[in-house]
């Protein structure tokens, strides 16, 4: 059988694989820790508040063009009845 070789490899080498595994894991949450630590030190807005906040300057937008519309029709209502 040309397995046997093969199969000794790779019995060996199954707990590195799993070992290098875990290392990456641990390195990728310490690198996203410390991402995260750095980006609140600069005091950078998350997405989610920076779309809160965009929603709600585009509905005070609207509402100010509509209350203008509103100015503009009383105004020429009553240069109107001044007339």
């Amino acid at each position: 059988m040309s397995t046997g070789p093969n199969r000794i490899m790779t019995n060996l080498l199954r707990p590195m694989r799993r070992a290098a595994q875990g290392v990456r894991k641990e390195v990728e949450s310490a690198f996203h820790s410390q991402a995260e630590r750095w980006l609140n030190g600069m005091d950078v807005v998350k997405r989610e508040e920076f779309e809160a906040v965009r929603e709600m300057a585009v509905k005070a937008r609207d509402e100010n063009d509509a209350l203008l519309k509103r100015i503009e029709a009383l105004e020429a209502k009553l240069a109107a009845k001044a007339k």
